[in-house]
């Protein structure tokens, strides 16, 4: 069997090829979610004079349509998947699109005043998020259908997650540098968009490669496959529930944690440039670690070892608590111990989600309903990770934070600092602490199974 040819329900173990092309797919995932939040702002501020209030509605409008767009994709490709046998059309035009629209997000041309930038910019990037849901959503699902192997897809998912911790490190770097190389202004920004989408499309094409085939479903042919019809199925699993749950209290703290994470580097720490060992710490382990996660689920299941994985992040940010009293250089290794939980919580909800879908799908024989539940799961996603920033805005203006106009920071008064060091740690820490009472709801078969004779 090839990789490019494999069942939906494939036994054994899955071939290297398959692993490699799945996991570049995070190049693209990895790369359109880290570099428009790094630069996109900045972009339409410093260099397009676009004000911040307009700026603000170009860079969240997308994510808003994600909300109904992801999962109306989802069941679209469920139905596209039912009658052709696979999902690799949506792949394929997502990663064909993505690099075109994101060149044109960053290409307004010179000439162009502010009013006008801002309509090109979000029509650029609106078009960008939709090529990038028509990838997204069937590559979420695609696990599900890859193997039904329980310790096949954290195998899976470990090398994602490693391939994901990479591009977010090298786009979050390499974009502004490909910026400078470029002559920096309207001319740096398009090259770095040309650039970095063509990077995206080539892994976004490597993972739409290994996209399953299989023959298509006649026994639900006559099923209702209507997009409210989705919705309430995927409603009436509770594992998915408590594991969606989960998944978006946790991405509500990460997005917390990465949006505080400036203003604790610039106020707390005095150092703005130590923003970039923090991210590197966040996010850094998952190479390192994913191995022992892997392990940790051979040994305990994955249920228990995401709910180890959440308890660290959670210690970690209950330690960050000590901001209050001084700093040093325990804040950096604290972070790295936030980042080896992240990692794990990132890989084993992951993991989990294709073997909630496989259990939903055999117990109404056979439906194909994967594209569904990843139209959801990647939906929330967004949410919680939106409205991170949210809450640390809501945290500073409540503790009489003080903004600046220039390049000189504005002096903060003591509460506004502790405002800071509790933006970063204690409200990730409840929110986590949240996620780990949903995930201690959760119940699968197969977790029950394996919690009952042990390793498999």
């Amino acid at each position: 069997m090839t990789a490019t040819n494999v069942s939906s329900t494939a036994p054994g173990r899955l071939s290297a090829a398959t692993i490699r092309g799945y996991a570049l797919g995070s190049v693209g995932t990895g790369g359109f979610s880290t570099l428009p939040g790094l630069v996109l702002a900045y972009y339409l501020t410093d260099t397009l004079g676009i004000a911040a209030a307009v700026a603000t509605f170009v860079v969240f409008a997308p994510k808003a349509l994600d909300v109904v767009l992801n999962p109306a994709i989802g069941s679209w490709s469920d139905s596209w998947a039912r009658r052709t046998g696979s999902r690799r059309r949506f792949l394929t035009i997502g990663a064909v699109l993505l690099p075109v629209f994101f060149a044109l997000t960053f290409a307004v041309p010179d000439g162009v005043d502010a009013a006008g930038g801002a309509v090109w910019v979000t029509v650029a990037f609106i078009a960008s998020a939709v090529a990038f849901s028509m990838f997204q959503v069937p590559y979420i699902a695609m696990p599900a259908e890859l193997t039904d192997d329980y310790h096949e897809r954290a195998r899976l998912m470990a090398w994602r997650v490693a391939v994901l911790g990479i591009a977010i490190l090298l786009f979050g770097a390499g974009g502004p540098k490909l910026r400078e190389l470029g002559g920096g202004g309207r001319w740096g920004y398009l090259v770095m968009g040309i650039v970095a989408g063509a990077l995206l499309g080539l892994g976004m094409l490597a993972a739409s490669r290994v996209a399953p085939r299989r023959p298509a479903s006649e026994s639900s042919l006559g099923e209702d496959t209507s997009f409210s019809a989705s919705l309430r199925v995927v409603r009436s699993s509770r594992p998915f529930r408590m594991l969606l749950t989960a998944s978006a209290l946790q991405a509500f703290a990460t997005g917390t944690m990465l949006a505080a994470a400036q203003y604790a580097a610039t106020y707390v720490l005095g150092n703005e440039g130590s923003v970039s060992i923090l991210f590197a710490a966040l996010v850094g382990p998952a190479v390192a670690v994913m191995p022992l996660w892997s392990r940790s689920v051979r040994a305990w299941g994955k249920r228990r070892a995401y709910l180890l994985a959440s308890s660290l992040f959670l210690a970690a940010t209950v330690a960050l608590l000590g901001l209050l009293v001084d700093t040093g250089w325990w804040v950096y290794a604290v972070v790295a111990v936030a980042g080896v939980g992240y990692a794990g919580m990132q890989m084993l909800g992951m993991s989990m989600l294709p073997d909630v879908i496989s259990d939903h799908e055999k117990r109404e024989g056979g439906t194909v309903r994967a594209g569904a539940f990843s139209g959801v799961w990647t939906a929330v996603e967004t949410i919680g990770l939106a409205l991170g920033p949210a809450l640390v805005l809501a945290i500073l203006a409540i503790t009489g934070f003080v903004s600046s106009t220039d390049d000189h920071h504005a002096d903060q008064s003591e509460t506004a600092i502790n405002g800071i060091a509790l933006a970063i740690s204690a409200a990730p820490a409840i929110l986590t602490a949240l996620s780990i009472v949903a995930l201690a709801r959760y119940r699968l078969a197969a977790e029950d199974s394996y919690s009952q004779n042990g390793s498999h």
